[in-house]
């Protein structure tokens, strides 16, 4: 095998050290038996020039901990998932611990692989968003590997979980285009069998309801959360009767909208108002900037990671307000 290629171990580093195994062992771990200084320091210099790496693995089994949290997403291309994955891997290094992603890409039977190998891996933790808020719980609390949820699960799961009551925040960014006078309000909607999807759709009802407005049935358009759904979905609105307002329900359905309306001479919020939901600085400095429900992600981030650097066994249920992003594109004016 070429010299270049060969795994330095202890041994290359005791060698070089003029030391035994033992004693290097004893540097590199600080224990159990004191190391002379003028040797430590031999060995600490043998391990520099040699570019020696303990065993990761290895020393994890000793010490009981990988010093890594897992992450799992739907899907870490959406810009609002990877702002969170941002804000928890910057959080999680300030305690001296890494973040192994995962990206399920939206597949059940993926996720599940991705989950069975992160807890294959010994992770202190586990910070885990579900595709459509259907966790594989029993394989978490089977392992003893302690989780946090980044969304809502069903009620009595006995599992930590940190969210945002997205039916109150889509309530609300609704109420925001009622209150400008809109009356006509259509929503552009994640697949109608997805819970995250059951809970906006929701909201705008209970803010048209709440209005005395017309829930008219053939203002719901279903797409995927993509720019391509969004876009799709509003040359397909308007074919039909036009609203003179919109709710799409992510940010990328609203980018995809954008385009859409652009492209048929539609202006915004002049002829059609527009807010979404879960959006992201990308949304501030989108012409027109988006009115919009923010997650306090970072707030979050801060939180689940506490949780798992405390963990205690017990379940623990924490709800965020969310910020409604004042933009231009719902009518009001810009800001400086």
């Amino acid at each position: 095998m070429n010299a270049l290629l060969k795994r330095v171990t202890r041994s290359d580093v005791a060698k070089e050290a003029g030391t035994s195994v033992a004693v290097v062992s004893y540097v590199i771990n600080g224990g159990p038996r004191p190391v002379a200084e003028a040797t430590r320091q031999r060995v600490l210099a043998a391990i520099q020039k040699t570019g020696y790496r303990p065993n990761g693995i290895a020393k994890a089994l000793v010490s009981g901990s990988t010093h890594a949290y897992g992450l799992i997403l739907p899907n870490i291309g959406n810009p609002f998932l990877s702002s969170v994955a941002y804000a928890l891997q910057q959080e999680a290094f300030k305690h001296g611990q890494v973040l192994l992603p995962g990206d399920s890409g939206d597949n059940p039977l993926r996720e599940k692989d991705l989950l069975n190998n992160l807890l294959n891996r010994q992770i202190d933790g586990l910070l885990y968003t579900s595709v459509d808020r259907h966790p594989y719980i029993d394989l978490i609390q089977a392992s003893g590997t302690p989780c946090v949820m980044l969304d809502w699960v069903n009620a009595g799961s006995n599992v930590s979980t940190i969210r945002v009551n997205e039916r109150i925040a889509a309530f609300k960014v609704t109420q925001h285009l009622v209150q400008h006078g809109y009356r006509d309000i259509a929503i552009i909607c994640g697949p109608l069998d997805m819970l995250n999807t059951q809970d906006r759709l929701s909201g705008w009802r209970d803010a048209l309801t709440q209005a005395n407005l017309v829930v008219h049935d053939e203002w719901v358009f279903p797409t995927e959360y993509t720019r391509q759904g969004g876009y799709d979905a509003t040359l397909q609105m308007l074919k039909g009767k036009r609203p003179r307002a919109l709710f799409a329900t992510n940010e990328l359905q609203a980018f995809g909208c954008l385009r859409a309306l652009a492209e048929q001479g539609v202006a915004v919020p002049d002829d059609i108002a527009l807010v979404c939901f879960n959006a992201t600085q990308q949304s501030l400095f989108n012409v027109p900037s988006l009115t919009a429900v923010r997650q306090p992600v970072d707030k979050m981030a801060r939180m689940a990671i506490e949780i798992l650097r405390t963990w205690d066994g017990k379940a623990q249920e924490r709800e965020f307000e969310f910020e409604l992003q004042i933009g231009e594109s719902c009518g009001c004016k810009p800001r400086s």
